[in-house]
């Protein structure tokens, strides 16, 4: 058949993928093989695919495809997240875009819109992970919120409290103000700020004096209760026991010591405003004091304040600033950076609040996924996160896990009208409860009233592992089968979020780990090391990327440049090189199949050796991708097989064995590289499965229902280091003969005469033939002195000599050969120097002296054969 003259992602891409899954290669079901799982961190459900999203996956599909092509069961379980917070706030500005205010609307009015949204927009980036070639099984596609997720979220809870592990109390939580609900402390993200600092006067009540703080937030001190000293602060001795006024308001607060208070910070004297900062909350505690809460939900001040009632709190920082000057208060103002905490959903400032909340008791559970990671049981890739994942541990404090949000998995608590609650899966149970605790049988469903209260989105994500496999039902065939799962492809960023708490899942639920590697993919940044986004416009649609270089172009591009753990820098032109090597392949293929065979030629002896150190070649670099994936660097396992197809197959081997110009090739030879076409096509699938499936199909006559993605990975078998050696000498001396050519301008269809001095008796025959034919020289001649009036190099001790007569420019090649001199002796003072020193001698392992003794010989021998070739030269 006509082959095209350049490969086209565009004619095979969804060809393959629709072949795929009307095969139902990608499904999965329990049997008698090993299982390979991986679950997919679940993407928002309205989100749409990003750089960030095309790394993780492809690393994900990458694993998948391996493990599916060495003869596991691999089940790669897709699915989206509800993502509670992100959802709703999109959900309430398109309400908000058509005139209708959130506020108006009752909780099952505004679901009614939510989950409209949900179907139009929900799973969108689903579907655009199939045009990457994600090998997920479409059929298991789970949602956060579905019925077989909620009834795990709802179950583990009800288990939970009854353990004593989830408690209400008031708290002091992140408070967002424009999603109107509390954030974990992982959510908060601090930015650093230009702010001010201002030093106010509080009036010491019934005298003269006054004492004198800095803040930042000026408007609280409308909360607040008392100024705190140091009690061994000297200055403040005759302060105790006094209280000051607070300014504009007059209220009288009491003066309090507290060790901490820094004498040496600020004013030393510290505002104490319990309702709205951690720290003064819990020196409240201490001293037993008043919170007062000024600020309502929003953000705006509450009628607690007294005055600027309603107003935004950065309006009233502004109004405030100028009343406290009229009033004498406001010494001054000073610039200060500082951060400030953000919410990492809406970038609202964070206000500290004091809040009625739900918490899940973490130090135990902590302790036991604690224990996993820093002994292996669960390994971290790159391991220096278990650093980072350690410090979050030992410091986990409980976690917030209530929202309040309409969108999510609402908490299955329910109150009776005296304050009293019930916890139960359904309202059903909830009323049986209450009945049994008050002894009343007469109580009703309208007796009660559920929690309006949704759980944090990361309490159903955390049982992703399980949940996806219905692991709380009791129907157990497909825990037992596929969980723990393999590995886990993430970004480190959502590593206190998700993983740490999935690790205290799996050990509080199913007693063990629920993945046995974790692969940190760094952040996708642009060349210049930003942070990808849509305002800075640095960000590429994935799929414009996809339409113009290939999915296994874009693959390998990421791929480039992708250490684990460690930040990746793209650039486009990578994507650009792995479409040229996605060509370089298909050219590759076209020349094969090319030739004409003639089963009657003999097979040459260059082409015997050739494959021979092809096997040997792929034996070797298939140890070298097992070793790289077994340790996780994923990146450099496809180098490994990019080299050896770009230089050991096409650079060496193609040129080994290819027929003259327009003659026909042996059938030996033509069998064998087909062979070994084969396997390299099979290490290449999992990284670019389009053009690796369409060449497979057509290398040779397949029957429907195969595929190269369901065949065997190629294994190792024996590798011979010998003859590996004695091939790269044969390498150098083809490339030194080129490197004259070059010189001289002269053709490679020219046929050249090669002489060989072999200087210790130990030059290797067994490649000739492939010098000989690489190098177009009519003969090798073994020689036993130097050849005058001819161009020379040296591999090792050997020298080679290309007689050219006339054609030789003797003052120009002593100058080429004083050059390497020069070096030579360079290398061998650097050997001899490293060889002379008794710590290097006594200390280094035997084998590495040894190759440096045979480098100082090889230098020497070196050397005595250049200086001998000048010496021929000036004669």
């Amino acid at each position: 058949m006509e082959l095209a003259s350049t490969y086209n992602p565009a004619h095979t891409e969804d060809k393959w993928y629709k072949y795929w899954m009307d095969q139902k290669f990608f499904h999965s079901e329990p049997d008698g093989r090993e299982p390979y799982t991986v679950v997919i961190p679940p993407p928002n459900v309205t989100g749409m695919l990003h750089m960030g999203h095309m790394l993780n996956n492809t690393i994900q599909d990458i694993l998948v495809r391996r493990a599916r092509m060495m003869g596991k069961n691999a089940c790669w379980v897709p699915g989206t997240d509800h993502a509670s917070i992100a959802t709703e706030a999109k959900v309430v500005g398109k309400l908000k875009s058509e005139g209708i205010d959130k506020a108006d609307l009752s909780r099952e009015e505004f679901l009614v819109h939510a989950w409209d949204w949900t179907a139009k927009h929900g799973g969108i980036i689903l579907e655009q992970l199939k045009k990457l070639g994600a090998s997920c099984d479409w059929d298991r596609t789970c949602f956060t919120l579905d019925e077989s997720r909620t009834d795990a979220v709802l179950d583990t809870f009800v288990q939970l409290y009854e353990k004593g592990l989830i408690y209400r109390g008031v708290r002091m939580v992140n408070w967002d103000p424009e999603a109107l609900t509390a954030v974990s402390d992982e959510e908060v993200v601090y930015k650093e700020m230009h702010s001010k600092l201002y030093y106010l006067q509080y009036k010491i009540e019934g005298e003269d004096g006054h004492v004198t703080i800095a803040t930042t937030r000026p408007e609280t001190i409308l909360g607040d209760t008392a100024v705190c000293v140091n009690p061994n602060d000297d200055r403040f001795k005759h302060l105790k026991g006094k209280r000051v006024l607070v300014p504009l308001i007059n209220r009288s607060i009491p003066i309090i010591e507290d060790d901490y208070v820094d004498m040496e910070f600020g004013t030393g004297c510290l505002k104490i405003t319990p309702a709205h900062d951690l720290n003064d909350y819990q020196i409240g505690m201490r001293h037993n004091l008043e919170s007062i809460d000024i600020l309502n939900d929003n953000g705006t001040l509450s009628q607690a304040a007294d005055i600027y009632i309603g107003k935004d709190r950065f309006e009233v920082r502004e109004e405030i600033e100028k009343d406290l000057l009229k009033s004498g208060n406001l010494i001054k103002t000073e610039p200060y950076d500082n951060k400030v905490g953000c919410s990492e959903r809406t970038g609202a400032v964070i206000e500290p609040k004091l809040s009625t909340q739900w918490f899940l008791k973490m130090t135990e559970m902590a302790k036991v996924a604690l224990d996993a990671v820093m002994s292996d049981e669960v390994q971290f890739h790159p391991p220096k996160f278990k650093n980072v994942y350690r410090h979050w541990m030992e410091n986990v404090q409980d976690w917030c896990i209530s929202r309040q949000l309409y969108w999510g998995h609402r908490i299955p608590v329910y109150y009776l009208n005296n304050g009293d609650f019930v916890v139960a899966k359904t309202a059903d149970e909830a009323l049986k409860m209450a009945q049994e605790k008050t002894g009343d049988s007469t109580l009703t469903i309208e007796n009660l009233t559920q929690e309006k209260d949704v759980l944090d989105t990361w309490a159903s994500s955390w049982l992703w592992p399980i949940s996806v496999f219905d692991g709380f039902s009791s129907d157990k065939k497909e825990i037992d089968y596929y969980y723990p799962t393999n590995d886990l492809v993430t970004g480190h960023d959502i590593i206190f979020f998700w993983v740490a708490r999935m690790i205290m899942a799996g050990y509080e639920f199913k007693g063990t780990y629920p993945f046995k590697n974790v692969y940190f993919t760094g952040m996708v940044r642009d060349k210049q090391g930003r942070k990808m986004s849509k305002q800075l416009g640095n960000s590429p649609d994935p799929l414009d990327l996809i339409a113009q270089y290939g999915a296994d172009g874009v693959r390998v591009g990421m791929l480039l440049c992708s250490p684990a753990g460690g930040d990746l820098l793209f650039d486009e032109s990578l994507t650009e090189q792995g479409r040229n090597f996605s060509n370089k392949i298909w050219n590759a293929f076209r020349l094969v199949k090319g030739w004409q065979i003639d089963q009657n030629i003999p097979q040459p002896e260059s082409a015997i050796r050739g494959i021979e150190w092809f096997e040997n070649k792929l034996n070797q670099t298939i140890e070298l991708i097992d070793d790289h994936f077994s340790k996780f660097r994923i990146s450099d396992a496809l180098m490994a097989v990019y080299t050896l197809f770009r230089d050991d197959f096409s650079s060496w081997y193609l040129e080994i064995i290819k027929p003259a110009y327009q003659q026909p090739i042996d059938a030996a030879t033509y069998k064998a590289t087909i062979h070994n076409l084969d396997k390299i096509l099979k290490l290449l699938h999992p990284f670019m499965p389009f053009i690796s499936e369409e060449i497979w199909q057509l290398l040779e006559d397949r029957k429907d229902g195969e595929s190269i993605m369901v065949s065997d990975m190629p294994v190792a078998g024996k590798v011979d280091q010998k003859l590996l050696a004695s091939f790269d000498l044969t390498k150098e001396a083809v490339t030194g003969v080129r490197n004259i050519r070059k010189q001289k301008n002269i053709a490679n269809k020219d046929a050249i005469a090669l002489n060989i001095l072999d200087n210790t008796g130990n030059y290797d025959k067994y490649f000739d033939a492939v010098l000989a034919k690489l190098a177009n020289a009519e003969e090798l001649v073994f020689v036993n002195e130097k050849v005058n009036g001819a161009l020379s190099f040296m591999v090792k001790t050997n020298e080679y000599f290309i007689p050219l007569g006339d054609l030789v420019d003797v003052e120009a090649e002593i100058a080429r050969l004083e050059q390497d001199l020069r070096y030579n002796k360079g290398f061998l003072v650097s050997v001899t120097k490293k060889l002379s020193n008794e710590r290097f001698v006594s200390s280094a392992p035997e084998q590495v002296v040894a190759i440096e003794k045979q480098k100082q010989a090889d230098a020497e021998a070196k050397i005595k054969a250049l200086e001998e070739s000048i010496a021929s030269f000036k004669k």
